[in-house]
């Protein structure tokens, strides 16, 4: 077939970006007969492929309808033609090829980094993975990239997880908030004088049609395009689905549908609330996060970083920002993070609570460049009530400051992470 080849010098070596999943990658290729590579279209999945394994893998992508249709016809065959070592790119265009990869797998159970599979619809995938491929693949996830994969820093700790700051490039003021608005697929990065609007413009439109429409919750992609505008209104703040609905016209099942649709292909994070074993009233919504901010602020109708900074919408993109580089970089350890956010009725608050080695870490997010105790009275709140499991807390600013403000709280700046 023409669109199956040998991949062998594809790769641009002065373009590509380090990846910080590259060690777990590569350690998952030698201990398991299969890796799943997810996450969403564009953030570099078949480049990292690629680049780590074209020069010894054949690439298939299954995509085009014609190919698609080879592998649904005879599996089998298609799995014969296309033997391993074999890359095979969105692999949820055909499911049905995974219970005959496993029966192949189940062959030389021995052999690891038979097939490298990557998808952009955790869904599906999740699903037929865990039916065909249990104990056989190393499910991985790739997001956009963090801040600290651009600056060339990615293997570096999470301030909590060191006693001393590191010294790392700054990154503050216009600069920070003109890589927002760019976000972090990595085609804007390699090439950073394509024009930022007509990307994203065109990356949600070939979205909607090629991952959206595949899921049966969605019809009307106007409709769900207006969803993801309202969603982007209400980012970051405490999610209710039935005002959503309303506005929107259409039922709140609908809107639960849709939500479970932006999940399932990486386009938001749903973040829960943490509740303890305390009785006081504490809120119970969740909160919605865009998984780029780049996509958030071409949603939000955001041009211009000076707008973005100082508009109404500055705090909570730089909170969106700050919990992505998080959930990135532990991701890219190939870890799933577990996070929180916390908020009491009386309006104590901690905008992100992260559970690691037995202990919660709070973290204030503050749009200011100049760190004040008053900022940290969420953390101090928190780490009353809830004592021997709170360590350290941190408020993260959008200056070039670190420094401490009080007992066992510290300033960051957003660099740092």
């Amino acid at each position: 077939m023409h669109l199956i080849c040998i991949i062998a010098n594809m790769i641009d070596d002065n373009k590509y970006i380090k990846r910080g999943l590259e060690a777990v990658l590569k350690k998952a290729f030698r201990e398991f007969p299969a890796v799943v590579l997810t996450g969403p279209r564009q953030s570099g999945k078949t480049t990292l492929l690629k680049h780590l394994f074209g020069d010894t893998y054949r690439y298939v992508s299954l995509e085009p309808p014609d190919v698609r249709a080879a592998a649904e016809t005879d599996p089998r065959g298609f799995l014969e033609m296309y033997a391993p070592p074999v890359i095979y790119d969105e692999i949820q265009y055909a499911p049905s090829l995974l219970p005959y990869i496993k029966e192949q797998i189940d062959a030389h159970r021995d052999r690891p980094g038979q097939y490298l599979l990557t998808g952009s619809q955790n869904i599906l995938m999740a699903e037929k993975i865990t039916e065909s491929m249990a104990g056989r693949a190393a499910m991985l996830k790739l997001l956009p990239l963090s801040n600290r994969e651009i600056q060339g820093f990615s293997d570096a700790p999470l301030p909590w997880e060191q006693a001393t700051g590191l010294p790392r490039p700054k990154i503050s003021g216009q600069p920070m908030w003109t890589q927002f608005l760019r976000g972090g697929y990595p085609e804007l990065t390699a090439q950073p004088k394509r024009d930022i609007a007509l990307w994203h413009s065109s990356y949600i439109q070939t979205y909607l049609e090629r991952d959206v429409r595949t899921l049966r919750q969605v019809g009307d992609l106007t409709t769900f395009q207006n969803f993801l505008r309202a969603l982007a209104a209400r980012n970051g703040h405490l999610l209710n689905l039935t005002d959503v609905a309303r506005d929107l016209g259409v039922a709140v099942n609908t809107a639960k549908s849709w939500i479970s649709v932006l999940e399932a292909t990486f386009q938001i994070l749903v973040l829960r609330p943490y509740f303890g074993n305390l009785s006081k009233r504490l809120i119970k919504s969740p909160k919605i996060y865009f998984t780029d901010v780049g996509t958030l602020c071409h949603l939000a109708g955001l041009k211009d970083p000076e707008h973005a900074a100082k508009g109404p919408m500055g705090g909570t993109i730089f909170e969106t920002a700050v919990l992505m580089e998080i959930v990135k970089t532990i991701r890219n350890r190939g870890e799933e993070p577990t996070l929180y956010f916390w908020r009491t009725a009386t309006g104590n608050e901690v905008d992100i609570i992260i559970e690691t080695e037995g202990k919660l870490v709070p973290l204030e997010v503050k749009l200011s460049a100049t760190p004040r105790p008053a900022m940290a009275h969420g953390i101090r709140v928190f780490q009353q009530d809830y004592k021997s499991k709170v360590s350290s807390g941190y408020v993260i600013t959008s200056g070039d400051v670190r420094l401490p403000l009080g007992k066992e709280v510290i300033a960051l700046p957003f660099s740092e992470l």
